[in-house]
């Protein structure tokens, strides 16, 4: 344990000093699937999350912890603590491998350790319930002693056959009327049963596939948010923001955001901007609004659920005494999901949306169907921010981010605006467990974080598609897709990213762009969308 992490825990450090062995806490590690920003509750979101917001108020709100923009990226950088394209996944598995280009392999480097391989060797029991989609080595060669879950991407919630148990021949549960949420619950509470008996700490990764697409909840979950939902993505983005505004989440210089354009469907303009704003929600007529409604209110039942079942885990840990002393994490892997215009796609058709009217309407959701929720949702879920997953602005790369850890977090309730990134967690975690860090990660231990201090964090940086960035302090520079043009924004002064100051600060623009170039080179992001800028730096 590193001396900055053994100052950072008072708490148990004072029980060492006093005769006492401090027992190592059980770790909770819980990942939602693209779900937005402002989503939970306590997040400004109008959906219910109960169980969320007790950990809030027990726990500490991150305001900045970014991720890597989509899904296989950030879960990369989640478990081996290294920038995606270090170890191979610069884009997403299933992706076409491209010879000489070893950041985009579409698999993690088998040679890369990860962390439950390192808990393991601290003598940890590791255990993982929920969505892997990191191709092979699978979770039990990658360290996990129990996996129940989806090994790929997306996929119905309502077909059993599509999750899998490893090591085989273990015990699976089977069940008259499945649902993946439920059951990824189910499996993870049985692996806390095995691992009581073991005496030993647990870490628990449990990686909910809610609320990505396809989009699947209990009718009558559903049945509860459509009213919510048909006012429209226009009013709720306003009360949303409100809402942060009166939390503190948002300091009163960011503006609320226009309608962001549509996207990531690559319909560019000169400068690589999608052509299309999301359209006004009265601007529409009756049946698409109703469709429309209907398809949020799905998304909101997935994560209403997935909250009672957070819910169901919590209360088990506090049940047996073990809440106390488990540090929990609660992210997302990336902002919310545009795919693929403002009207969602069904999946039978293609990138392409279908209107439901009629009986049609109460049946979405449901075994058989399978579409999304679309950009302007999309674009709500991000409120206040801009864009979504695929891009690097703040709508795309902003987790919302909850530690709740009794005996070893200070400033309960409160929020923390320390900017620090997903490739953190890793050697995070293990400095919380006393476990040995792999050398040479591209994270930092900021454990110090949970007890009240800033430990310094250097620069962050991002690309996914072509859309790139690097976060300097309060300053950030961004740009998206092929030929995107480099912005510059003060995060301090505007989150929202509506001031561009690349015209006003060429010199500062310069230096990044060559910061940003040098971290591409080292870390295998090669351009193979865009080009260099400064021939100097390739």
């Amino acid at each position: 344990m590193s001396e900055m992490t053994r100052r950072s825990f008072l708490p148990l450090m004072g029980a060492a000093a006093a005769g006492v062995a401090p027992a190592r806490p059980n770790i909770l590690l819980i990942l939602a699937d693209d779900l937005g920003y402002s989503d939970p509750g306590c997040y400004g979101g109008e959906i219910d999350t109960p169980n969320l917001n007790r950990l809030a108020r027990g726990g500490v709100r991150f305001t900045q912890l970014y991720n890597c923009a989509r899904c296989c990226p950030s879960r990369a950088a989640l478990m081996t603590g290294q920038y995606p394209h270090r170890v191979g996944m610069g884009n997403m598995t299933g992706g076409k491998p491209r010879p000489g280009f070893p950041g985009y392999s579409d698999r993690v480097s088998a040679d890369a350790p990860f962390l439950p391989a390192v808990m393991k060797k601290s003598g940890y029991t590791t255990l993982m319930s929920g969505k892997w989609h990191l191709a092979q080595p699978g979770p039990i060669d990658r360290g996990f002693d129990e996996f129940y879950g989806m090994l790929h991407g997306f996929d119905s919630f309502w077909d059993s056959s599509k999750y899998t148990r490893l090591p085989a021949g273990r015990p699976k549960r089977e069940y008259s009327r499945f649902h993946a949420t439920e059951a990824i619950t189910d499996h993870a509470l049985d692996f806390l049963v095995g691992a009581r008996r073991e005496a030993k700490p647990w870490f628990l990764y449990l990686a909910y596939n809610a609320p990505h697409f396809p989009l699947h909840a209990p009718k009558e979950l559903i049945d509860k948010y459509e009213p919510v939902y048909a006012k429209g993505w226009d009013v709720l983005r306003a009360e949303r923001y409100e809402r942060m505004r009166r939390l503190g989440l948002v300091d009163k210089r960011w503006p609320l955001t226009p309608r962001s354009v549509v996207g990531p469907n690559r319909v560019s303009t000169p400068n690589g901007w999608a052509a299309k704003q999301n359209p006004p929600w009265d601007s529409l007529d009756a049946d698409r609004r109703r469709d429309l409604a209907r398809r949020m209110a799905v998304f909101a039942a997935m994560v209403d659920q997935m909250d009672r079942n957070l819910g169901r885990v919590i209360g088990d840990l506090e049940a047996k005494g073990d809440l106390d002393n488990t540090l929990v994490l609660f992210t997302s892997d990336n902002g919310a999901c545009a795919e693929w215009d403002p009207f969602g796609f069904d999946i039978s058709s293609g990138p392409q949306n279908v209107l439901h009217r009629g009986e049609q309407l109460a049946g979405m959701g449901q075994p058989g169907t399978y579409h999304s929720t679309g950009s302007a949702w999309a674009n709500l879920s991000n409120t206040p921010w801009r864009l979504y997953k695929h891009y690097t602005h703040e709508g795309g790369i902003s987790s919302p981010t909850i530690a709740h850890w009794p005996r070893g977090l200070s400033g309960r309730g409160t929020f923390n605006h320390q900017p620090w990134h997903v490739v953190d967690v890793m050697p995070t975690l293990a400095g919380v467990a006393g476990a040995e860090a792999p050398a040479g990660l591209s994270g930092a231990d900021v454990s110090a974080m949970f007890a009240g201090k800033r430990p310094k964090r250097g620069p962050i940086f991002w690309e996914h598609e072509g859309s790139r960035a690097v976060r300097d302090g309060k300053w950030k520079l961004t740009a998206v897709y092929p030929k995107g043009e480099w912005e510059l924004y003060d995060i301090e002064a505007d989150r929202s990213e509506m001031r561009d100051l690349a015209g006003a600060q060429p010199e500062r623009v310069k230096a990044m762009v060559g910061m940003w170039e040098k971290w591409a080179r080292e870390n295998q992001v090669v351009p193979w969308i865009w080009e260099p800028q400064y021939p100097a730096a390739q």
